[in-house]
């Protein structure tokens, strides 16, 4: 069977622009909705990386959270974009014309279609701690670098997972964060910074709380 990272591309898929020798953050989700917590990451993710760019890539659909009531792909770009003040911020769709949700797959697209950029993929602490579920992790982590910001709340669990304990021995310190994007795979570093207790998941249950009728 072949490995995800080759498995599929498009010729529909438009990406930012992206010069050769560039270091760029990519930063997946479903993004439902964006909010300060993404922007945390995402500035911290820059700054502390010395990245060219980072893109927000808006999926279709995350594999491992359910998909009902889902705001089309448009609108959660939109409110991406809205959200956003950094220009180096890049809000991309490309990943709806892939045919598939999994990271493993976006990136392998990613290093054909820009052989010559240096990629650096970025999650907050609370995907470290899961990371073990996605399709093909490890691969992933043999691929990328990886940089992980701290969240609240899930320091300890992401330092113990799965992932961490498994690729223990490639951890950079944090100092060298600069040139995390030029290391050769597997290599992550942990990031601490000022910390967003914000989350998708919390905003939504408030927004569905909000649009209840109150009881009297």
């Amino acid at each position: 069977m072949r490995s995800l990272m080759t498995s599929f591309g498009s010729v529909r898929a438009k990406t930012p622009l992206a010069l050769p020798g560039m270091a760029i953050g990519l930063m997946g989700g479903s993004f439902n909705p964006p909010h300060e917590g993404h922007l945390a990451v995402a500035e911290t993710a820059l700054k502390r990386l010395a990245l060219a760019q980072l893109w927000w890539i808006v999926s279709p659909g995350n594999p491992l959270k359910p998909h009902g009531g889902l705001p089309p792909l448009g609108e959660r770009m939109a409110a991406a974009r809205r959200l956003k003040r950094n220009p180096k911020i890049k809000v991309t769709g490309f990943e709806a014309a892939l045919g598939g949700p999994y990271t493993a797959a976006t990136i392998g697209f990613l290093r054909r279609r820009h052989p010559a950029v240096r990629f650096v993929w970025v999650m907050g602490g609370d995907s470290l701690a899961t990371f073990d579920r996605w399709r093909a992790w490890d691969e992933i982590a043999n691929t990328v670098p990886i940089a992980v910001v701290d969240r609240p709340q899930w320091r300890l669990k992401s330092i113990c997972s799965k992932a961490a304990r498994r690729f223990a021995g490639q951890r950079v310190d944090e100092r060298a964060a600069s040139r995390l994007a030029f290391m050769r795979p597997p290599a992550w570093v942990l990031l601490t910074t000022r910390l967003s207790g914000q989350s998708s998941t919390a905003l939504r249950r408030i927004a569905g709380a909000e649009t209840q009728p109150s009881r009297g």
